[in-house]
């Protein structure tokens, strides 16, 4: 999943969050079916739906926030909320500056949609989001990289021309390809990298992530995790 390129090092707070007070999940709200707003104004989604379970589960009381993806590891360190919960792949270099619980989601593929099914990936211009695993990616594949902020930027460079192929998490593309009425296709074969996405946390909360590491122990115990992966990503998603 998304992988932030550390260019700079972050300052860890030493403080850490009280688990009397409010927890304030953080996401980008802009990453259908992980994360998005629905129609209401309200944080939707899988991790809002799993996110309200573990707080339940943790005995915790949570609050959603939002966050530009490319903004969303230093607004944890800066205290602007307590978690991350946002299709955000466990990486070693992410683990340098943040912690992370165990994975709720196992990996998934990440893949290619193009205009043209002659597209080469690894020749082309592609399209990622900026600090995702899939624009490492791209950068070390020989291809041209062209990032973008958001997700819909980089399926709006594809559309107008600007780049040949998109590279993102597949469960992001499927109805993307579904709904172009043929438009797009999928280009190159399913790729596989990432370690599984975890919720991110500041190094000092470590009795919170202890309380959401066994939440999520217990989702996956009575199978209410996998029910929740299905739902959101269908019959044939990789479960645990």
């Amino acid at each position: 999943m998304k992988k932030l390129i550390l260019t700079t090092a972050l300052l860890a707070l030493t403080a850490g969050v009280s688990l009397a007070d409010t927890v304030r999940m953080g996401t980008e709200g802009a990453y259908p079916p992980y994360n998005f707003i629905n129609d209401a104004g309200q944080v939707d989604g899988f991790e809002r739906e799993i996110g309200d379970e573990l707080c339940t589960r943790a005995k915790l009381t949570c609050t959603w926030v939002t966050s530009d993806w490319d903004s969303i590891i230093p607004n944890l360190q800066s205290g602007n909320y307590d978690t991350i919960i946002a299709g955000m792949s466990i990486t070693e270099e992410r683990k340098q500056v943040i912690d992370f619980t165990q994975n709720y989601l196992p990996p998934t593929a990440s893949a290619y949609i193009a205009l043209s099914p002659d597209v080469d990936v690894k020749k082309a211009i592609v399209a990622a989001q900026t600090g995702t695993i899939q624009a490492a990616a791209v950068a070390e594949s020989g291809a041209t990289l062209l990032e973008f902020a958001t997700p819909d930027e980089t399926v709006a460079a594809v559309r107008n021309g600007e780049a040949d192929a998109v590279f993102a998490d597949k469960d992001y593309l499927v109805p993307i390809e579904a709904e172009s009425g043929g438009k797009f296709v999928f280009v190159g074969g399913d790729v596989a990298i990432g370690e599984g996405i975890g919720i991110g946390l500041r190094k000092s909360d470590t009795e919170l992530k202890a309380k959401l590491d066994d939440a999520i122990t217990s989702m996956k115990a009575d199978g209410t995790l996998n029910t929740a992966i299905k739902k959101w990503f269908g019959d044939d998603a990789k479960t645990f």
